[in-house]
């Protein structure tokens, strides 16, 4: 009886752990918590009604993930974001992506990629602008990780997926910021189109010229948001650095 006991409170405190370390990802994701913020154990216990220990756990993991680091008697840095992290986020994806559609050629659902193609697009005119870009985060993703997956390559997954967690701070940063959605709406369409017609040199060739596009967007967002703030942003919501 007192294993099972032990064994269930383990389990909670597991379990209080991975929502501590979600939630609090999920903010250095969208950028809730902006990049360079230094941020303490005490300060995120009272943000999300934690306990030491979950806090504790989250950070580690982020720690590990690469997106905060211990600094000694101040707490923990969220890594910042430069425009140097936007050339090597996009020059992996322009590497790896088409090769990706390549792969997944004759072997993607395209049929579900149309309806996360409309899903990205779908709320765009009614709601705001932080809400948009978050939709837009959960949806690109799940477009861009389905073609992954259906590579038939699983570390050509792992990896991409992992860009796409870095790029969710990237838009967050620059589009949330300022205030803008991304200007890709199309781009998708043509991609389906060449899987559709089992094209994958085509299909290559879209995903390629897609990262290129976005690219130029995304570090014209970003600079305008470091400029505005400095390369090092304090704790502040990208409400806040709005006004």
């Amino acid at each position: 009886m007192t294993s099972d006991l032990r064994a269930s409170e383990d389990a909670a405190a597991t379990a209080r752990g991975d929502d501590a370390y979600e939630r609090i990802r999920h903010d250095v994701l969208t950028c809730a918590i902006m990049p360079g913020a230094i941020v303490s154990e005490a300060e995120l216990m009272r943000r999300y009604g934690i306990a030491r220990t979950s806090c504790r756990v989250a950070l580690v993991r982020l720690v590990h993930e690469g997106f905060a680091r211990a600094i000694p008697r101040q707490g923990y840095r969220i890594s910042p974001i430069t425009l140097a992290d936007v050339e090597e986020i996009f020059t992996l994806r322009a590497q790896l992506e088409p090769m990706a559609a390549r792969l997944a050629c004759g072997n993607v659902d395209t049929e579900l990629l149309a309806r996360l193609d409309q899903a990205c697009e779908a709320p765009y005119a009614h709601k705001p602008i932080g809400h948009q870009i978050a939709w837009f985060l959960h949806t690109n993703r799940k477009f861009h990780l389905t073609i992954a997956a259906a590579s038939g390559n699983a570390r050509l997954y792992r990896t991409l997926a992992g860009l796409m967690d870095d790029m969710a701070r990237l838009v967050s940063l620059g589009f949330g910021v300022q205030g803008v959605r991304p200007g890709i709406e199309h781009d998708h369409e043509g991609i389906i189109e060449a899987f559709a017609a089992g094209n994958g040199a085509r299909a290559e060739a879209l995903a390629r010229r897609h990262i290129e596009t976005f690219l130029q967007q995304t570090k014209e967002q970003v600079f305008a948001s470091l400029s505005s703030a400095g390369t090092w942003l304090p704790y502040f919501s990208i409400a806040e650095l709005r006004k």
